[in-house]
């Protein structure tokens, strides 16, 4: 289970102080599939660093998984990061350079996990997204879905505890944009806790939950439970 407490963030320079989140408090249950909502500027991609452990709150306490890490520093971040997060980005952040199987390995990489280990999970993640006969093409052989699911990949393939999703179908047409939320969808049912920013009110309804934002607040009723009953597939 995440948990936020009364979570605050305020940004300063020398002449202006920005209050980014005010007073926020969420729980997301293991499993649990949630899409946050809201206009630009209103404290999303804040909240989403805090909850993916990018940044830390200025008050509050956030509980991850059972352990409090409100007050962790950089280092002790960066470990419960690397052990338990996967990001999935609206640009892809794909290396150019590198081809699929070596993207998706580069999260494990990271990990140091052993090279043999490494091989086999990066099969598996790129046969769940229907990949692996691409798995020795450059990204820019692949279209823009195709690179999306290849993220996808790579934000499972190290098998986090939570996965989190910023616009992950703003750069993609309606077709590879339905693809990616159905394996969203999977994801989350196989107990993954994800969490999704979007401005797509028909992508945030194939969540189970939306939460609305407002100037660094969650809104009044904010809150929504979704009937997720589309068809899972893709």
């Amino acid at each position: 289970m995440l948990k936020l407490e009364h979570i605050t963030k305020t940004y300063r320079t020398t002449d202006v102080e920005t209050l980014a989140l005010d007073d926020v408090c969420l729980t997301i249950n293991r499993g649990e599939f949630l899409a946050i909502m809201g206009p630009s500027g209103c404290g999303k991609s804040t909240l989403l660093n805090i909850l993916g452990l990018v940044d830390s709150p200025s008050s509050g306490t956030y509980w991850f998984f059972g352990d409090d890490v409100a007050r962790c520093s950089e280092q002790e971040l960066t470990i419960h990061r690397r052990a338990g997060v996967g990001f999935v980005f609206q640009s892809f952040n794909l290396i150019n350079d590198l081809n699929v199987a070596e993207n998706v390995e580069v999260a494990l990489i990271y990990r140091h996990v052993p090279r043999h280990e490494r091989r086999k999970r990066v099969a598996a993640a790129l046969d769940n997204v229907g990949l692996a006969h691409r798995a020795k093409h450059m990204p820019q052989q692949l279209s823009g879905g195709q690179q999306q699911r290849v993220a996808v990949a790579r934000a499972l393939v190290s098998d986090p505890k939570l996965i989190l999703a910023d616009e992950p179908t703003g750069n993609l047409d309606t077709t590879n944009g339905d693809a990616v939320m159905g394996m969203l969808r999977r994801i989350s049912a196989s107990g993954t806790s994800l969490i999704m920013v979007t401005h797509s009110e028909v992508h945030a309804a194939r969540a189970d939950r939306i939460v609305r934002m407002l100037d660094g607040r969650l809104m009044d009723g904010a809150s929504e439970e979704v009937a997720a009953t589309q068809a899972l597939g893709v």
